[in-house]
């Protein structure tokens, strides 16, 4: 079996997904300053902002680019500290 992997990085994720993701990370309010819509400040609630994203391209865009900058953000944080790394403590044996 062949599988295809896809280079879209939305894919698979719905437009659900993704405003449930950036409401838990940023909370209405602060992703109501970050995409200037009215279905974010008032009365928010993911029924309607679905509603008026799925009719409206150039707002759905926005909450895509916030959701992956969101994603590149936190993949970014995932590097390897010098602690985890085995030479980032040095052991003093008394060899120096």
């Amino acid at each position: 079996m062949n599988t295809h992997a896809s280079k879209d990085p939305l894919h698979g994720i719905t437009l659900e997904m993704q405003i449930n993701a950036l409401v838990a990370k940023y909370g209405w309010g602060e992703l109501g300053r970050r995409i200037n819509i009215n279905c974010f400040k008032s009365d928010p609630s993911v029924k309607s902002s679905l509603k008026f994203l799925r009719r409206t391209p150039w707002a759905r865009k926005e909450v895509e680019d916030l959701y992956l900058m969101m994603l590149n953000a936190g993949s970014k944080k995932a590097t390897v500290t010098p602690v985890d790394s085995p030479w980032g403590q040095r052991r003093d044996n008394g060899y120096e």
